[in-house]
Parts: structure tokens; sequence; C-alpha cells
């Protein structure tokens, strides 16, 4: 029998359920568990080949008669902000994201209970406790961090970090490559802030500060309204099956 060292990943394929994205559709993934000292350089690799994270699981679709998913990444060194993009960022020149450890708190589960009930209460989310949520932030074998965003004070310039209550979290992936925003949630009685958008135009910055060259989106879905929005961050790449290809418009 042959036996597989505990670091080496093996591959599976789940049975086939309601594609969440596309009404009418079914949805299989291919996954594989991200533990071990190789963890995050096979996050790395993992995301470069159009996976995405879920906590210590590693998923890819692998539908037998669609291929609407497309991963996403902004190339952020030629990014530029259009108007629409400048007016959510003066709207929210008041927040600051701070940089934190991946460590839940009973605040953001708060935030992301509001958040799902007002946004996704049908989701496949609906139903997290407190104990899921933390779970979702800490089962993580690669670097990960939290990014809380909130007002900002007079010390703010100094130690980056905010004050008052909180208006979004974003649990985001640090890669070789780029920031991967694996989720984030906002506060749901704020919608002329616009703070989707503003969160990953946040990353963007971010992302451009630390000299990393990618904003990983996750997946982009051709005819899924939710996923849309990801279409308006452009310069960005998309995964082909020959490839990253770039898109300009």
């Amino acid at each position: 029998m042959t036996e597989h060292p505990r670091d080496t990943p093996q591959f599976y394929l789940t049975a086939p359920s309601p594609c969440p994205y596309l009404p009418g559709r079914e949805e299989r993934k291919v996954f594989t568990h991200l533990v071990g000292e190789r963890a995050t350089h096979l996050n790395d690799v993992l995301t470069h080949g159009g996976f995405r994270r879920s906590q210590s699981i590693a998923y890819r679709p692998a539908c037998e008669f669609c291929r609407a998913c497309v991963s996403v990444r902004i190339v952020v060194e030629d990014f530029v902000e259009g108007r629409s993009f400048r007016r959510v960022r003066h709207t929210n020149a008041d927040l600051i994201g701070d940089i934190r450890a991946a460590v839940p708190t009973a605040e953001q589960y708060s935030l992301f209970r509001a958040y799902l009930d007002s946004r996704h209460g049908d989701g496949g989310m609906a139903d997290m406790t407190v104990l899921d949520y933390a779970m979702m932030i800490e089962d993580s074998h690669v670097r990960t961090r939290l990014i809380e965003y909130r007002r900002r004070g007079p010390d703010s310039a100094i130690h980056g970090r905010g004050q008052g209550p909180l208006f979004g979290v974003a649990l985001t992936d640090v890669l070789a490559d780029g920031l991967s925003m694996v989720y984030s949630f906002y506060e749901p009685e704020a919608p002329a802030r616009s703070l989707g958008t503003f969160m990953i135009l946040d990353h963007i910055e971010k992302a451009r500060a630390l000299g990393l060259p990618y904003v990983y989106l996750g997946y982009w879905v051709d005819g899924s309204a939710k996923m849309d929005y990801k279409r308006r961050f452009m310069p960005q790449e998309r995964l082909a099956p020959h490839g990253w290809q770039r898109v300009e418009e």
C-alpha cells in the first residue's frame, strides 16, 4: 500500500449540489486540506491555480458542464481610481483599516450577524453560530489577518488604529504575491458609504504599500448579479485554461 507524507495534499471531489450563483445548475468542487508545515506554500500555489481557501480547506469548482466561475485578481500597479471610486474613498475618508491578528471577538460577530441577516438571510452561512464564526477566523494554517475598519482618531496616523464601533471587517490571507480577500462583511445600515467597494480599494492600497502585485477577489461568475461588481476593478487578470489573462475593460 502506498503511503503519503502527512503534508502531501490529497484531493477529493464533492457530490453535486445546487449552484448558489446560477439557478437551475449544479456545482461540484475539488478540495484538499491546508495543514502541516507546507500549508502556506501550498495555499500560494493553489491560489495561483484558481483555488480559494475556507478555513483549512482549499477548494475549486469542478463542475461537469459549466465553467462560469473564473478566478479574478486586480493588477495593483496599474490600477487607477476612476471618478466613482474616488467618490467612495472620499466618503470613507474618516475610516481606517487596522491589520490585526486573526482573533475573533463578540463585536465582530455582532456585525457579522447583522450583515448576514440583512444581505444573506437565505444563504448558506445564515445559520452560523458564534462558534462557527470563531472557526472561520481561527481555523487557518496560513498567514491570515483581520482588517478592522473604524473611524479615524487623533492618534490614528501614529498607530494605524481607529476608534469607536466597527464599520467593516475583512478576513485576508497574505500570499507571496498578493492579498487574498477570503471574506468581508460590513455595516448594512450605511449603504451610502459603499463599504464593500471601499474595503477593496483599501486592500489595493495596502497591497501597493507592501509591494505585492495582486489583490485576489475570488470568483467572478458571468451571469450572476451578486458577483458582477468584480468587473469594475480594472485592469485585472482572469484565470483561463492557458493561464492568467489580462483584461482591461
